[in-house]
């Protein structure tokens, strides 16, 4: 017997409708005549065996990639392609993992879903230099979103549109696009709390995947940009840095004792550290940085001082670190991480708390003084344009095992010091003799000046010429001779 029922008029058999997995269910013509519980099975059956077959696929290219990357840092031995055919298979091996990747967080069963991909491929215009870093991120960061199954695609595909969008930003002003980063990082921090209902450790855990695939492409383009003052800062404060190598720990009241080799150690770790922090390109790898140089300088006060550190030892510590290590591009990166950092880690927590005590010894450096080193202005200009330097350890005070070069390097650093000092004062003397003369000078000159103006000189035209006796006698040539001398014999 057949069962009929009326669905908008039509006569249908009702064994027809009943599920093709023979369920006893209903099924649904859009759903393949599955009903829904059957076809949830069936999807998550074939999605799992796309999955797996996508992933063998990438992993083979990623090792043929790193085979004929191999072959071309030997080039010696077995025949090799060419360059040109070379960066023609890498480019295809390329374009072929972009879409096995895609492909993994498409929808599978829906037809032409090839052709979307292609389309997406042709017209995103992310265009980078795939580097081995990058590659790897992007294999961890789909590995980690495994788990969150739907969840997953939609963080992956949020992330492909904001990279997307920052490539159409690039024109706009770094503060604008770190805004646009930060709108990112709390809407996806929303939709992880609210619609997908993650629990809050997962969701730290996303958010720091999520920052380090997306930073790891924007570095380039967002770190130093050209169109801010970074790099001129960075500059100017490796100067203030370098003028003022001459800093002691005692001038710091910094507690720690360089000449116990453990505190030696880890003084030199925590500097290493803070240089460390440029080669890094996610922003919490550089505050991990900052952290463990944190952490070292806590050690090496404890160990100095046998006793807990206090955070006022820890500052003037981190501000000699900085002084003494001179990191690169300073600036740069606290501009970076301020910019593009998850604004949770910034707000809470010991990185936070650290990177903000950084800021401190950057903003503290710029603007020191004498007074903040307890010295005199004077001391202070000498220090600082290298006429002087502070004096070194006594003979007296120097340990027994010191190397016999130190000390000579200390009596040689002494013995220049006098002699720039006796140089020092005959340069003052000498210029206190330069002024002193042309004061006189000036004296001289003024009294000379009012003794004129007193008594002016004046000067009369000069009288006529006397004309001889006879000039006006006209008859004199009618005058007789004129007598001449008689000699009278006597």
């Amino acid at each position: 017997m057949s069962l009929k029922s009326e669905r908008r008029g039509i006569h249908v058999d009702q064994s027809e409708l009943l599920c093709k997995k023979g369920c006893g269910y209903y099924g649904n013509p859009g759903w393949q005549g599955f009903c829904s519980k059957c076809w949830r099975e069936e999807y998550q059956k074939a999605r799992q065996k796309q999955i797996q077959e996508d992933w063998e696929l990438a992993e083979r290219l990623q090792r043929e990639e790193e085979e004929a990357y191999a072959s071309t840092q030997h080039p010696q031995g077995a025949q090799s392609l060419t360059f040109s055919k070379f960066e023609e298979k890498k480019t295809n091996e390329k374009s072929r993992k972009v879409t096995t990747v895609k492909k993994f967080f498409g929808a599978s069963s829906r037809a032409g879903s090839k052709k979307e991909v292609q389309e997406t491929k042709a017209a995103s215009p992310i265009s980078r230099q795939v580097s081995v870093e990058t590659d790897r991120v992007s294999k961890d960061f789909i590995e980690f979103l495994k788990p969150y199954h739907k969840a997953g695609q939609e963080i992956y595909k949020q992330c492909k549109l904001f990279l997307e969008a920052m490539h159409h930003k690039r024109e706009l002003s770094i503060e604008e696009q770190s805004e646009y980063t930060q709108d990112f990082y709390q809407n996806v921090a929303d939709k992880l709390h609210a619609r997908w209902k993650v629990p809050p450790e997962k969701v730290e855990m996303a958010m720091d995947q999520i920052e380090k695939y997306i930073m790891t492409r924007l570095y380039k383009h967002v770190f130093c940009p050209e169109t801010t003052e970074d790099e001129k800062k960075d500059l100017a404060v490796q100067r203030r840095i370098r003028a003022l190598h001459w800093v002691t720990p005692q001038m710091l009241c910094v507690p720690v004792n360089e000449e116990i080799p453990e505190v030696s150690d880890v003084v030199v770790k925590a500097i290493t550290d803070i240089i460390e922090m440029d080669s890094k390109r996610v922003p919490r790898d550089k505050l991990a940085c900052i952290t463990s140089c944190s952490k070292h300088i806590f050690t090496a006060i404890r160990t100095t001082k046998d006793e807990p550190a206090s955070a006022d030892d820890f500052l003037p510590t981190l501000i000699y670190i900085v002084l003494k290590g001179n990191p690169p591009r300073l600036q740069s990166n606290i501009q970076y991480i301020t910019r593009f950092c998850n604004p949770s880690r910034l707000m809470t927590g010991e990185d936070g708390y650290y990177f903000t005590n950084l800021c401190c010894a950057v903003a503290f450096i710029e603007k020191l003084d004498a007074q903040s080193l307890n010295l005199s202005q004077e001391d202070f200009d000498r220090y600082m344009s290298g006429q002087a330097s502070p004096k070194k350890q006594e003979a007296e005070n120097w340990s027994a095992d010191m190397c016999v070069g130190v000390r000579q390097m200390y009596r040689n650093l002494d013995l220049l010091s006098q002699l720039n000092e006796q140089q020092e004062r005959i340069m003052n003397e000498a210029k206190k003799l330069e002024r002193d003369l042309i004061d006189w000078t000036d004296g001289v000159a003024k009294e000379v000046q009012e003794i004129v103006e007193k008594y002016p000189l004046e000067i009369k035209p000069p009288n006529p010429a006397l004309a001889a006796i006879d000039s006006e006698n006209v008859e004199n040539d009618k005058l007789p001779p004129p007598l001449q001398p008689q000699v009278y014999a006597g």
